[in-house]
């Protein structure tokens, strides 16, 4: 590529279609190969983490609020594009997951703080994402991209910057302790081995029973928007049964509509066959065959 005339984009574009042809042809025989023990660190990312469930954002003091429903409209974002990370071939798209979680964990501290995110907020946010979505073969992920991504593209530019939080939120899930979270040894290794859950009912206060139930703000709002949008996809599915059923009828009408033109073609043309003209010399009658008797 160094002999390549052509600007440094040009340069980039060229190495990016090779990159894509390449990796989509291999991917069966370089992700995750056997030579590697990249599975059995992905089985033990998947164990650690289920067993962290119960860390929630305040334990990690991620600036989000899944109350703000723009808030929670990003982190649900962040998470469905974290995941979709383990379904593309190329190490490049591989990275646009990560680089486009990375944007909506942003707007979602963007969208509780009303204040631009700061570098110090992402990570922990990060980090409660991951606990959360519990990405497939995360490990597997990560290596794919650092062996075969193009090196320019991870040490430079913001895809390089998210990928290397990724690194780093994977690195802390696996070293996490007590200390990391404020809790003492105690609470960590009861909330571990499932005998607490700091989302028991047993630490939540008890509404006094002449009190008239509220539901929370957030949750009315969090209704409201799943109504909206059952009612539009209610919508969308109408119109969609309308133009199959208009296609339908127009599919029945089809071979009636062809028929009719192929007639009304033959009445302004009609086929008009000619015989063959006689010949001016027939051919001589040949004489009947003699039969001899023996």
């Amino acid at each position: 590529m160094s002999h390549f005339k052509g600007s440094s984009e040009a340069v980039e574009q060229v190495m990016d279609q090779v990159e894509k042809y390449i990796m989509t042809r291999l991917y069966k025989s370089v992700f995750c190969p056997e030579t590697t023990d990249d599975e059995k660190k992905d089985l033990a990312m998947q164990n650690r983490i289920r067993a962290l469930h119960w860390v929630n954002i305040h334990m990690l003091c991620a600036p989000m609020d899944e109350e703000v429903p723009e808030a929670s409209e990003n982190v649900v974002k962040a998470i469905t594009d974290i995941i979709e990370m383990d379904s593309k071939k190329v190490p490049r798209d591989k990275l646009a997951c990560v680089t486009r979680c990375s944007k909506h964990i942003f707007a979602a501290i963007a969208g509780t703080k009303s204040e631009p995110a700061s570098a110090d907020d992402f990570l922990p946010a990060l980090i409660y994402v991951v606990l959360k979505a519990n990405p497939p073969r995360l490990q597997s992920n990560i290596q794919y991209i650092t062996r075969f991504c193009n090196p320019s593209r991870l040490m430079t530019g913001e895809d390089g910057y998210y990928f290397t939080n990724l690194c780093c939120a994977a690195a802390f899930i696996e070293k996490l302790d007590a200390q990391s979270l404020n809790l003492t040894q105690e609470e960590f290794e009861s909330y571990m081995s499932g005998q607490a859950s700091p989302h028991s009912e047993q630490n939540r206060p008890v509404a006094p029973l002449d009190s008239d139930p509220v539901a929370p703000e957030g949750a009315l709002a969090h209704l409201r928007r799943n109504l909206d949008l059952l009612s539009e996809l209610g919508a969308r599915q109408e119109a969609l049964m309308e133009a199959a059923r208009v296609f339908h009828a127009e599919l029945l009408a089809w071979p009636d509509s062809v028929g009719q033109e192929v007639r009304d073609t033959l009445e302004k043309h009609p086929l008009k066959v000619s015989r063959p003209a006689a010949t001016a010399n027939p051919l001589p009658e040949l004489p009947a065959p003699q039969v001899f008797a023996g």
